[in-house]
């Protein structure tokens, strides 16, 4: 039977399709369209019905449609005003999206007609993916309260299509991260924070189709509610299913959610969903020469109005969902100063305070990206108690202090003392800060130490696009090389990378693959490439590596020291000092160290009333003799795996490029017939004799680099 209207009968309560004893509610937004259609469609996708919306309240377009239910496909059209120059794009041919769809039915596609004119305008039903009405079949899902330990990135697609035990049409989808092995890996790495890479249904930018590229990441979405079809086409059970998974196996999942702009792109771009709907509700403009101007602070052609608070409502609604039915733990908000601009960012922005207090999302683990490209994008710290927050200056110094750039000592020592500069205020501890190497956005860990230059001209833009400052080097070659000494200088590094990480304050993060060296021959922009640069090549895996990087992971949990939730600042507690910082020749840094241009090497000593311990970062391509404080100390953690740490004499000989750490026990009893343990010898007590110099080159000669002179700073994008 066809679909009718049931006149009278719909509500405004809940948008989106809502299924009742009666048939389906329809509800819709808007605050400028003058009539809202419902066209509802067969198998064959053929529309069977066009049935207009009869109730407007409160800006809102409802009607209950009857001889309907779940499995239903549908889309939306409206009508009003047709003026781009002043932001009205309203075309009954143009078939929408229903913002609030829980799935739909097939991936977005682009094509012209999508964008043409009103007075050129076809049917573009044939082009859209149709909505599916579907039901709440889920029990709710509490979200995971605890602070993350160990955040680890990953793009469904990229993370599954190669992998061994992922096979058939489970290759690229999230039903894939649920093998056994897949979830062992992480397991075994200590990850309890999974954060995958926008799932929600999205469309490739404007010109990659012509370049015979697509969208690999994700960040281009068209729907908040709906996964998109090629990562569940099985519908979204899929996710849900996932996140149970995970949840048994005491990890929680994220997902990082794009809630700054849409993919219809600029004025230009593709009518889908909004801006079909409701352009000046849900994006932002600007007067320019008496039109309205698409506000492009995402840098993608358009800014979501998180300021309206219909947007405000989406925006919660669909968080809440995917909480509540999906079963998902957090967020990572993607641009996040979009959320708070009003139209300048405001760190008490109506949309921050709605998250913040939400009943459900106020519990959830909440992580913001916080820059974006607009004007006063740059907001590190300035998201509250609430949020965690992507840390780029800890990549960068860090990075910077291992390539071998001069005056770097004072920063490393900020960065694993847990940046109080940026976060040491407002209550806000360590934990707010989140500690990367490397994300999706930039060299992979392997390619850092192998590239001292970007390599994007698979992306078709000559090579234009991407960072150019990565703080990067490459040990000597750019990219791959048959030179075993500097494959070994590569792997050093990293291993000593990955050492200062898993020992800094904060939470730490690693993406998919790093942990065993996985590389994307030079590109540091690698979103257009869905296929072997992006895809993890599960076969070439380094096992040895992603032994390290378990065992630095049980290390740092084994070690509270490590992981105390607060600042170190030479304080005392519990009648220790939290840090002292060494200089190589066992005394504490001065100022005059601190502002030693060429200083490579620190110490820094970490006590608590259960442990002492010291931490070695040596930067130098020669060892270093370091004195060590009295006491009993054996060797807990050494980044090099080809080295050996010798103790004597009351001092450590670190090996080049290396993390050393070193625990602090008691002096065993005294049997001179049986020799100590290998690599533990006792220190005797200081006496008032002058200490030895260190075995350092001296200050004022130049700092030997990673295999490469540094190349010059350049100002910070």
């Amino acid at each position: 039977m066809k679909p009718e209207l049931i006149p009278g009968a719909g509500s405004p309560e809940r948008l989106g399709a809502t299924i009742t004893a009666e048939g389906v509610n329809f509800a819709v937004y808007s605050e400028t369209a003058t009539a809202m259609w419902v066209s509802i469609y067969d198998e064959l996708d053929q529309e069977v019905a066009r049935v207009q919306l009869d109730g407007y309240d409160g800006n809102i377009y409802h009607g209950l449609i009857g001889r309907i239910g779940a499995g239903t496909r549908y889309g939306l059209r409206a009508d009003g005003r047709y003026d781009p120059d002043q932001g009205y794009f309203f075309d009954p041919n143009k078939l929408l999206v229903d913002p609030y769809a829980r799935r739909i039915d097939r991936t977005f596609v682009r094509s012209p007609r999508l964008r043409l004119h009103r007075d050129e305008a076809v049917d573009t039903a044939p082009l859209i993916p149709k909505a599916i009405v579907v039901g709440a079949e889920n029990k709710p899902a509490a979200p995971r309260r605890k602070v993350p330990g160990l955040f680890y990135e990953l793009n469904v697609r990229g993370y599954t299509m190669r992998h061994p035990s992922v096979q058939g049409p489970l290759r690229g989808t999230v039903s894939g991260l649920t093998t056994k092995r897949v979830v062992d890996h992480l397991r075994y790495l200590g990850v309890d924070t999974v954060e995958l890479m926008p799932i929600a249904a999205f469309i490739d930018d404007g010109h990659l189709p012509s370049l015979g590229l697509t969208n690999a990441w994700g960040y281009n979405p068209v729907t908040y509610f709906a996964v998109d079809p090629r990562l569940a086409p099985r519908g979204p059970q899929e996710l849900r299913n996932m996140t149970d998974v995970y949840r048994k196996a005491g990890i929680s999942v994220i997902l990082d959610v794009v809630y700054n702009h849409t993919g219809e792109g600029d004025a230009n771009g593709p009518m889908l969903s909004l801006m079909g709907l409701d352009a000046m509700t849900y994006y932002r403009f600007i007067d320019v020469d008496g039109k309205k101007a698409l506000v492009n602070d995402s840098g993608t052609g358009n800014t979501l109005r998180c300021d309206h608070p219909a947007t405000q409502r989406l925006v919660i609604e669909s968080l809440r969902y995917w909480v509540e039915e999906m079963g998902v733990s957090g967020f990572r908000f993607d641009l996040a100063p979009v959320l708070g601009r009003e139209p300048g960012f405001n760190p008490n922005a109506r949309m921050l305070q709605l998250i913040k207090s939400d009943p459900v999302l106020g519990k959830c683990i909440l992580v913001a990206e916080p820059w974006d490209p607009g004007p006063g994008g740059y907001q590190l710290g300035q998201f509250g108690k609430e949020f965690r927050e992507w840390n780029d200056t800890y990549r960068d110094d860090v990075r910077s202090f291992w390539r071998g750039d001069q005056g770097k000592i004072g920063a490393l020592a900020g960065k694993v003392a847990g940046s109080a500069e940026i976060f040491d205020f407002a209550g806000r501890k360590p934990s707010a800060g989140v500690n990367m190497l490397a994300v999706h956005d930039g060299f992979t860990l392997a390619d850092l130490v192998s590239y001292l230059d970007k390599h994007n001209e698979a992306n078709g833009e000559g090579n234009r696009d991407g960072h150019n400052n990565n703080h990067s080097w490459n040990c000597g070659a750019e990219g791959p090389t048959d030179d075993a000494g500097i494959a070994a200088a590569r792997k050093r590094d990293v291993r000593a990378l990955l050492a200062t990480l898993f020992l800094s304050r904060g939470i730490p993060l690693i993406q998919q693959g790093d942990e065993f060296g996985r590389s994307q021959q030079g590109n540091n922009n690698a979103y257009a490439q869905d296929n072997e640069i992006t895809w993890v090549d599960w076969e070439n895996a380094d096992g040895a590596l992603v032994d390290y990087v378990s065992a630095l992971s049980d290390f740092r949990r084994l070690h509270p020291a490590l992981t105390h939730d607060h600042f170190l600042t030479g304080q005392t507690r519990h009648g220790v000092r939290d840090v002292a910082w060494l200089h190589p020749d066992g005394r504490e840094m001065n100022e005059h160290d601190w502002n030693d241009a060429g200083a490579s090497v620190l110490g820094m000593r970490l006590q608590t009333a259960d442990e002492d311990l010291i931490v070695w970062f040596n930067r130098r391509i020669d060892p270093v003799l370091a004195r060590l404080p009295e006491g009993y100390w054996t060797v807990g953690l050494l980044s090099d795996d080809k080295a050996v740490l010798p103790l004597a004499d009351r001092a450590a000989t670190l090996p080049p490029r290396s993390v050393v750490v070193l625990l602090k026990g008691q002096i065993p009893p005294s049997k001179p017939e049986v020799p100590p343990q290998p690599q533990e010898v006792p220190v005797e007590p200081e006496t008032p004799q002058p200490a030895p110099e260190p075995e350092t080159v001296p200050s004022e000669t130049p700092v030997e680099g990673p295999g490469n002179e540094p190349p010059e700073e350049t100002p910070k994008e």
